[in-house]
């Protein structure tokens, strides 16, 4: 990705931001749940969730380069906060969608959105099970990033025989500039917008190993659905890279700051009265990790540049990315521990947030061997 002297300021801007007001951490055993005091700063003082929203839907009218550079210092944070599926994906899904009514709520901050895409672990299209008849959506959907905080529901599903959507929209879901009553899903398979909160809705939050990424599973009995977008496919795929490159971003922030901590740490940790980091076998450990963390930045930002330009093999560069940082971030991480030694394993140290984070976030929108069954369909 290109650098520029904005990109560069805003990276600042978050960092110090997050230094000065670091992002809690949930406890073992409290309710999953996110920073809203970050989560107004950042929207308050940087404007981060519109950045890649048009000025004419209340954003900044950049491009998701931008967003690129948050994810990335988000990642290094562990933060706890819904951005990559509120400000990125939810965003990003509305855009691809042409549907506008809800962006100036997620541009500001004031409102939570989240795409429940995935079932039975799969984020393949053509795994989509959840059906909508006569404008009610039936289905359940698992690994919704945020689910149990959202606003407003993004839901991908199947219609039989093109059956139109009719759902009554709420006042939140009012119609824009895509979808609308009486549009019918190519193909069978569409984007539909729900209302979190309206009948045959169920949102049951998940306990999960990694407590600074809350997910759910959502249930639809009949729940009243809107169409926004006919050609779900086209919108799904460009969905997967935008998630792909996204993930990158965060998980190459993660490897970069266990890089850094790894480093200070073994400055100052002494055995046989010398830092442990004058060790030969500490020396080509680190180098190994240093290899990783910049092969890992290199492939993110190769990726965003694709994403930004549009580039006709941007699903070939965002699953290289994805696939790459994903193995990258869990290595750097499991190593982190390792080289803190005891420290590394205690509930006070960061070390355990990141590899929690890094396994975590290698099991989203598609794991490492998927993604790379993906890139061979591509090359053969």
């Amino acid at each position: 990705m290109i650098t520029t002297d904005e990109h560069e300021e805003l990276r600042s801007t978050v960092r110090a931001l997050l230094a000065r007001t670091p992002p809690s951490r949930p406890a073992p055993d409290a309710e999953a749940g996110y920073d809203e005091a970050v989560w107004r700063l950042l929207a308050d003082q940087v404007g981060a969730f519109g950045l890649a929203v048009p000025e004419e839907h209340g954003g900044a009218g950049c491009t998701l380069a931008e967003t690129q550079v948050v994810c990335e210092e988000l990642g290094r944070a562990v933060a706890t906060l819904p951005y990559l599926g509120s400000a990125v994906l939810a965003t990003q899904a509305l855009l691809a969608c042409g549907e506008t009514a809800a962006l100036p709520g997620l541009a500001d901050g004031s409102r939570i959105g989240a795409l429940a895409w995935a079932e039975r672990g799969s984020w393949d299209p053509a795994a989509i099970r959840a059906q909508v008849v006569n404008g009610r959506l039936t289905g359940v959907k698992e690994h919704v990033l945020d689910g149990a905080h959202a606003d407003l529901l993004i839901v991908p599903a199947r219609s039989p025989d093109g059956d139109p959507a009719s759902g009554p929209p709420a006042d939140d879901l009012a119609p824009g500039a895509g979808g609308g009553l009486g549009a019918r899903a190519e193909g069978g398979l569409g984007v539909y917008v729900v209302d979190p909160g309206g009948p045959g809705v169920r949102v049951e939050p998940l306990v999960t190993m990694d407590r600074t990424r809350p997910q759910a599973r959502v249930h639809f009995d009949a729940a009243p659905a809107r169409l926004i977008a006919a050609d779900g496919r086209r919108v799904l795929e460009r969905l997967l890279a935008v998630a792909a490159t996204a993930l990158s971003a965060e998980q190459l922030g993660g490897s970069a700051r266990c890089l850094e901590m790894t480093l200070a740490y073994v400055r100052v940790r002494e055995q046989f009265g010398r830092p442990i980091g004058s060790f030969q076998a500490i020396k080509h450990r680190l180098a190994d990790l240093y290899v990783l963390v910049e092969s890992a930045r290199s492939v993110s930002d190769d990726a965003a540049r694709a994403l930004a330009g549009d580039a006709p093999d941007l699903e070939v560069r965002a699953a290289t990315a994805q696939a790459y940082c994903a193995e990258a971030y869990s290595a750097v991480a499991a190593e982190t521990i390792q080289l803190h030694g005891g420290i590394g394993f205690t509930w006070e140290h960061e070390a355990h947030l990141h590899f929690k984070r890094a396994h975590s976030a290698a099991a989203l929108f598609g794991s490492p061997a998927w993604h790379r069954a993906r890139l061979a369909a591509h090359v053969l």
